[in-house]
């Protein structure tokens, strides 16, 4: 199931910072890996943004939003959800925002609060399979390379 997600929700509940100039994308790149891991597909909000910076952008299996100064995050949840239309059942809305919750489930979208999606980011992380680089090596193998840098010593 597809997130929508308000970004400056969940920035502090993962220990980074709004006040941070680099905090959306570190949320992005968190979010990058849990699509990654999860196979998801993640469209994140954040709102304030300048009008020479606003738009969306598309990264990876994330699609950022950055709603122009003077609208707001939740406002461009809710309009994504009308044009979700019937298919807002489909998507889970992560916000801590009661009417913004209240508004998704209208739309008879899934609800989570931005702890709650916190917490499966950090599983989803924490469960990844991690990189086994202690390849052992044969003897067999440990005599070819004997024998390799041995041709090479200068005599």
């Amino acid at each position: 199931m597809p997130y929508l997600i308000d970004g400056h929700n969940l920035i502090p509940k993962l220990g980074l910072h709004l006040d941070a100039i680099d905090d959306e994308m570190e949320l992005v790149a968190i979010l990058q890996e849990f699509c990654r891991l999860e196979r998801r597909q993640v469209e994140v909000f954040f709102d304030g943004a300048p009008a020479s910076q606003a738009g969306t952008r598309k990264l990876g299996a994330v699609t950022a939003h950055f709603v122009r100064l003077g609208t707001t995050a939740d406002d461009a949840i809710r309009n994504r959800l009308k044009k979700l239309g019937k298919s807002a059942k489909n998507w889970t809305v992560v916000s801590s925002d009661r009417q913004v919750q209240a508004d998704a489930r209208a739309a008879h979208a899934e609800v989570t609060s931005s702890d709650a999606f916190a917490g499966m980011l950090k599983q989803a992380r924490n469960s990844a399979p991690k990189p086994n680089n202690d390849r052992k090596v044969s003897p067999h193998e440990v005599d070819e390379w004997l024998k390799i840098f041995e041709r090479r010593k200068p005599k």
